[in-house]
């Protein structure tokens, strides 16, 4: 519970302070995320339970930017299904979507 006050906070001031360069208290290039970034970016996507996974492993934005789909399916301990969608809908698009905007 402390951790979610904590999320509030961030995202009241982000959204305050720096409307262009944040979107949803997270930086827009995921590459720039912290932990806690990632993991409220699966909360916020529907995936409470798995988002703790991307917590106890650790994994960052440019962590998250590495990852095969073999890293989500097996490297997270996840069910297949949540698994399947993670990379398909959030990390692989995530990741075109980086790579786009800087190459």
């Amino acid at each position: 519970l402390p951790m979610l006050t904590v999320d509030m906070e961030n995202k009241e001031n982000g959204s305050l302070d720096v409307k262009n360069s944040v979107e949803n208290g997270r930086p827009p290039d995921p590459a720039d995320w912290a932990v806690i970034d990632v993991v409220n970016y699966f909360r916020t996507a529907g995936f409470e339970e798995q988002a703790n996974a991307f917590q106890e492993q650790e994994i960052d934005g440019k962590s998250l930017l590495l990852m095969t789909r073999n890293d989500v399916l097996t490297g997270l301990s996840l069910k297949l299904g949540p698994a399947l969608k993670i990379y398909e809908y959030h990390v692989k698009p995530l990741q075109t979507q980086h790579l786009k905007n800087n190459s």
